[in-house]
């Protein structure tokens, strides 16, 4: 099946793009081992092959992307087995880095509190990963282990294809602003281990939504084949 891409028309050409061919994938119009040339994607995203290249290597990057020299970017699988792999991850390293950040100043905490109520007027699934992202960055941000912020960033590209599918629907928004709102309560209380749980919880609380999401898209992947 042909597909045309909605066309961009942004001023972050590049990012637009990126948001597109991410959409796209997570939507299955862009289905696992689908090769993508640049010079056909540019023509239907109407844009250069420049910000094409641009996007396609970041999507290499967080893993939505296979690039081999000579071949090109063919589209990776989203499975139940990355996913749990990466997802179980987070929860383990942001607590440790809450505490080694300890207690944050007054103005970090407002900083928290405008990104939270941003998060919660936004309905854009890409923004709403995008603040979120921002807001446990700033949440960390005084964590003197970079390493550990480091592999936390990089775990923020590995699961945001399967995030945005969460975010798409209004419960998985609204859970992610109330878990934000429970570490903040602990935090004003100067209580950084309550912060600390609160961190852990609302680092799963997408799991069981996000794996009802795959084994439903597996579902009608293997219907579509049946047909």
């Amino acid at each position: 099946m042909h597909i045309i891409p909605t066309r961009i028309e942004h001023e972050n050409v590049s990012h637009s793009v990126e948001a597109e061919v991410r959409r796209l994938i997570i939507d299955g119009a862009f289905r696992e081992g689908d090769r993508l040339n640049e010079v056909h994607l540019a023509a239907q995203l109407g844009v250069s092959r420049t910000p094409v290249r641009e996007a396609l290597n970041r999507l290499a990057a967080e893993g939505a992307l296979d690039s081999r020299p000579r071949i090109g970017y063919s589209v990776k699988p989203l499975t139940e087995a990355e996913f749990t792999q990466l997802y179980d991850v987070r929860p383990i390293l942001d607590p440790a880095a809450l505490r080694m950040a300890g207690l944050p100043s007054v103005d970090r905490l407002r900083a928290l509190e405008e990104l939270n109520r941003k998060l919660e007027k936004t309905r854009d699934a890409e923004q709403m990963i995008t603040l979120d992202d921002e807001w446990h960055l700033a949440l960390l941000a005084d964590c003197p282990n970079r390493i550990l912020v480091g592999l936390i960033e990089s775990m923020m590209l590995r699961t945001r294809r399967y995030e945005i599918a969460l975010m798409r629907e209004s419960a998985g928004r609204t859970n992610a602003i109330r878990g934000h709102e429970e570490i903040l309560a602990s935090l004003r209380k100067r209580d950084l281990e309550a912060a600390c749980a609160g961190l852990q919880v609302n680092m799963q609380h997408g799991r069981s939504p996000i794996l009802d999401w795959l084994r439903s898209r597996s579902l009608n992947k293997t219907a579509r084949r049946a047909t």
